[in-house]
């Protein structure tokens, strides 16, 4: 079963693949059909931060996809964020679609990102349909809430 904090349905059976593994010149995972190096990869090494709720949607779940933790803390906002999580509880996250986005551009201060998701937990392709809330707090995008 899925962490307590995922609410998904399983969508159809599937043996489990591989753990994802990234190269610079891979296409980034958050499936913006740009390479990693030029898309996601700045934002999780902090060279760069999120222009968009959405940038930050996408960055979160690569940050997922590779399991870097230090980015999905300092990315969520400290209202809302856990105090640790182990990345053993996160699945294999095997592809995202933007379903729709309300404000979040630049010039806003908040802004909704509606998405579905695909993991695999337990050898098994399960789906995520989430709306998440972002707030921007002194030019910094943070993740504050989701509804499922």
């Amino acid at each position: 079963m899925p962490p307590e904090y995922f609410s998904v349905k399983k969508v159809r059976y599937k043996k489990q693949s591989v753990p994802f593994t990234m190269t610079d010149t891979a296409t980034c995972p958050c499936n913006s059909d740009r390479p990693y190096a030029e898309c996601c990869e700045p934002l999780l090494c902090g060279d760069r931060m999120a222009s968009t709720a959405e940038a930050l949607m996408r960055s979160r779940y690569t940050a997922n996809v590779v399991r870097d933790v230090a980015y999905l803390l300092k990315s969520w906002h400290p209202s809302t964020r856990p105090d640790t999580i182990d990345p053993a509880t996160i699945p294999y996250w095997c592809s995202l679609h933007i379903v729709r986005t309300e404000k979040g551009m630049e010039s806003d201060s908040e802004g909704v990102v509606e998405f579905k998701a695909s993991s695999f937990i337990q050898e098994e392709l399960w789906q995520l349909h989430e709306v998440s809330r972002f707030m921007k707090e002194d030019g910094q995008w943070l993740s504050i809430s989701f509804e499922k």
